[in-house]
């Protein structure tokens, strides 16, 4: 079985990696399935990443539940990985096959005899921002982070540990689990390669001004989309538009918002066309009346995904504009949103409202804000650059933007490079 948590103060093993979404996850599975070491670290309470966000794989529309259900399986029952949570690099040294890692561990105050009863949350008084929702609603200050939380147990959030309200929290717990004097400790983790997978971050809407995020509630972005339709989202799964919780009639779907723009992102994010037409499903499922209008640069559905492009055109109620929104405004009078492009086909400027628009943003690697360290190059965007020479492997959307099934594959080869670099000595 996986180790969870050390108990000692140095350990080892023959792959570090950094980041428990699909990416990292695969990098240490892989490893450990061919019978080396594998260390897995995740700065957040719990593996999955941001997978565990989203409400269904495309082509598939497969819940992402069965997928991390899988890996988690596998992790659980691989000796041979060892799972850090609340854990962040610290500094870095040596040479590839000879890495010593400081990794800091902070307090989860929750320790190894939670059993998830869920007795601590009743009594907490307290509340935060639930982050697995983008905000849009509330948990409990002490809280599972989800329900395929690995590992399985609760964690409170530094900001109200201190509380004295807590004290009723440790009181109500049957198992002595809370310990509200819990201190970070900083552990050597001496190995030989290093898989940086941080993942990814949805870029800043509110940036781009001429959209309205942030400004109009009936604007939201395509990851608020999937915790809409998702039955453990804010509304339970009810797509519904934030200004009322009105059913919807009518969704626009804004495509490239910030992505192939010098003033944002220069780049394609590569998944946005297929996520969006992904999530005009759930729109269809929940509403069958429900018109669906696409604004689009270009459509990108590489490979078999042509097929899911093709069958979304097949249907009357989508409508595709080949343009990119300009601007969009709120009609007052009834909260709707109205959506003006230029139609690049005809030259028509186009004014669409509907009751909701959804901006497809692009994917930021977390490694534009916290880079590797030892001075792993890094390209023109801020994802790791192709070249291993300092022992460092990016994977996943850490190296470039991916699709989860792409990342698999990637993370896959990062580890067998990883191995590789670190037994070259």
């Amino acid at each position: 079985m996986a180790n969870i948590d050390p108990l000692e103060s140095q350990i080892s093993a023959d792959l570090l990696v950094v980041g428990g979404g699909t990416a990292g996850m695969t990098s240490a599975i892989e490893t450990a399935e061919t019978g080396k070491k594998a260390i897995l670290i995740e700065k957040l309470p719990s593996l999955g990443g941001r997978v565990v966000t989203i409400y269904q794989y495309f082509p598939k529309l497969c819940p992402p539940t069965c997928g991390v259900e899988i890996n988690l399986r596998r992790i659980r029952s691989n000796p041979n990985i060892r799972v850090l949570t609340l854990a962040e690099v610290e500094s870095i040294s040596g040479t590839p096959g000879d890495f010593e890692v400081k990794i800091k561990l902070s307090p989860r105050y929750v320790n190894e005899k939670c059993t998830c009863c869920g007795d601590c949350e009743k009594v907490c008084e307290l509340e935060r921002d639930n982050d697995l929702n983008y905000g849009l609603n509330k948990t409990k200050a002490i809280y599972l982070p989800h329900l395929m939380a690995y590992p399985p147990r609760y964690v409170i959030d530094p900001e109200f540990v201190k509380d004295e309200s807590m004290k009723k929290v440790v009181e109500a717990c049957p198992y002595d689990a809370i310990e509200l004097d819990m201190e970070p400790v900083t552990i050597t983790a001496k190995v030989g390669g290093i898989v940086w997978a941080t993942g990814w971050k949805p870029y800043d809407a509110t940036k781009i001004e001429n959209l309205g995020f942030g400004k109009i509630k009936n604007v939201v972005t395509n990851v608020i989309m999937e915790r809409l339709a998702a039955d453990n989202g804010p509304t339970e799964g009810k797509i519904v538009r934030p200004s009322d919780q009105k059913e919807v009639t009518s969704v626009g779907f804004v495509q490239c918002a910030g992505s192939r723009d010098e003033n944002h992102l220069p780049y394609c994010s590569a998944i946005c066309c297929m996520a969006s037409m992904k999530e005009a499903t759930y729109v269809r499922a929940q509403y069958p009346d429900a018109e669906v209008h696409i604004f689009y640069i270009d459509i990108r559905s590489p490979g078999r995904l042509e097929d899911f492009y093709v069958k979304m055109q097949e249907d009357e109620k989508f409508h595709f504009h080949r343009g990119k929104v300009a601007k969009i405004t709120e009609n007052p009078e009834n909260g709707n949103v109205i959506l003006e492009a230029e139609n690049t086909l005809t030259g028509e400027i186009i004014k669409t409202e509907v009751d909701m628009a959804v901006l497809a943003t692009g994917m930021v690697p977390n490694t534009v804000d916290d880079a590797p360290p030892l001075d792993t190059p890094l390209d023109d965007f801020g994802f790791i650059a192709p070249d291993t020479t300092n022992g460092i492997v990016g994977a996943g959307v850490a190296a470039r933007p991916y699709d989860v099934s792409a990342t698999v594959q990637d993370a896959t080869g990062a580890a067998l490079k990883a191995l590789n670099i670190g037994t070259r000595r």
